[in-house]
Formats: C-alpha cells, structure tokens, sequence
C-alpha cells in the first residue's frame, strides 16, 4: 500500500496486530478478574492488565506515528478523528448520567412507601440512616479550587501552543498535570475519613460509583496530558498540528464540568440539613 499513489483524503490503515491483541489481552484480564473474585489467583489478571497496557502503548505509539508523516493525518481525516473524540466524550457523558441517576433516585423516591425494599435500605431517610456526610466546604471545595485552576492553566498551556510559545505551553502541562495529581491526593485523603462505605448502603454505593468513577478520569487525563508533555518535549506539536493535545484538553476540560456538576449535587445540595463530618 505504502507503494500506491495518494489521490484522496482519507487515511487507509495498514494491517495491524493490535485489534486482535488487545481483544485477547482484555479476554485474559477478564478471566483473570472472575478468577480473582473467586479467590483462586490474581496473577492471571495481572497478566492480562499488563498486556493491555503494552498495547495501549504500541498501538498510540503507531497512531502518533501515523500523526507525524505529514501526510496520514489530512484535515478530512483530522476532521473524523474530531467527530470520534466527540462521540467518545459524548458515550462518557452517558456513564455518569447512569451514576448521577442512580443517585438522584434515591435522593427524590426514599419516603416513597409503596417501594418497601427502598424504605428498607435506608431506613426512610436520605442519606440513610447512621451516615454521616462530608462538609462539602472544606476538601471538596478545596478539590472543586484545584480543578478549576487546572483549567485554567490547561487553556493556558493550549494558547501558548498556538502561539508557539514552547516556554508558556510547557510549564503550562506542569502545573495542570501537577493539579491533577494534587486532586488524586485529596481525594484518596478525602475517602480514608468517609464515615460510611461502599458495602452496606445505598448511599455509599452511589457516591462511590460517582465520585469514584470521576477520579478515575481524573487519572486517565493527568496521564494524558503527561503523554502530551512528553510530545511537546519532543517536537511533536506545532501550532497548526497538535491534535493530540486538543483531545486531552477537551478530555480534561469535560472532567472539570463534571466535577462542578457532582460537587453541586451530591456534596452541596445532598447534604443539606444533614449532619456533617468535617472533612
């Protein structure tokens, strides 16, 4: 194919193993996690999480590839790849709908005595009963700081980059990959003072699953954006390519609206009139 003449825009990928990989690496992590579960070995799992993780990296490792050429990469390709970050950010969206929903339904409908089982879980009270909740005005409020400032400097680092400021799109990525790795940190500080848990009840299964599942993004996107700090560093970037780096600002930029939206919900409005814990 490399040998054929280009007369279109669209990027015809070559064969690669990597689909077929990561289908087999996910199916031994799979059995892995139901072998674990059932208390015979973890090992199995680690295995197969070690094998998704190395192509990850083989697989983007050919697509930054691909992104570099000069010629794989056409606007009408770039184009596609924008419609496909958006229906990604758009799927992920839908994820915390179901998280928040879950919620919310335990939020509006714990009285509701026709739902026996409901009434039962909670003892008629939202929270339930015996759940003592965060002061949302300390380290959420504190997180929620830290997350809009990461922001912040993320369109920072995004402008100077398309001002060919290497200096400003630099220590830009720094700071936010900083923030975001101090947002890890009070989070996991935040969980080991919980005065409730995941197991037991209702309550502590959503705002677990919600927040939880917020933080694991949180990870995802430092690393992102981590990758993109080792791009810049390479040259990898220039002001009229770097669509990499767009994704991950989008990426993040959408983790921080979502945090705003739990912050409200759950810690703020869910806990009023409730007694708190402090932290």
């Amino acid at each position: 194919m490399a040998g054929v003449a280009k007369n279109h825009d669209y990027h015809m990928v070559e064969p690669s193993p990597w689909p077929v990989v990561m289908s087999f690496t996910l199916l031994v992590m799979a059995i892995g996690a139901i072998a674990w579960m059932q208390d015979w070995t973890p090992w199995l799992f680690f295995i197969g999480l070690a094998g998704v993780l190395y192509t990850f990296y083989a697989w983007w490792s050919d697509v930054v590839k691909e992104a570099n050429d000069g010629v794989s990469h056409t606007p009408v390709v770039q184009i596609h790849h924008r419609y496909g970050m958006m229906l990604f950010i758009a799927s992920e969206v839908m994820f915390f709908v179901a998280w928040f929903w879950g919620y919310f339904d335990g939020f509006f409908r714990f009285d509701d005595v026709e739902q026996y089982t409901r009434v039962e879980v909670t003892g008629g009270h939202w929270p339930p009963t015996g759940i003592e909740l965060f002061d949302p005005f300390h380290l959420p409020l504190f997180n929620t700081l830290i997350l809009l400032t990461s922001g912040t400097t993320v369109t920072w680092a995004h402008h100077a980059l398309l001002e060919g400021d290497r200096k400003g799109l630099r220590w830009g990525l720094v700071l936010t990959i900083a923030l975001g790795v101090l947002f890890s940190f009070v989070q996991i500080l935040e969980y080991t003072q919980a005065g409730f848990s995941f197991s037991g009840n209702f309550y502590g299964a959503t705002f677990f699953m919600a927040t939880g599942f917020h933080g694991f993004h949180v990870f995802v996107g430092t690393v992102f954006l981590l990758v993109c700090l080792i791009r810049a560093e390479r040259g990898d970037f220039t002001p009229q390519r770097h669509l990499g780096f767009e994704f991950a600002a989008w990426y993040w930029h959408f983790v921080d609206v979502v945090w705003l939206f739990l912050f409200a919900s759950i810690y703020v409005w869910g806990s009023w009139g409730v007694a708190l814990t402090g932290h």
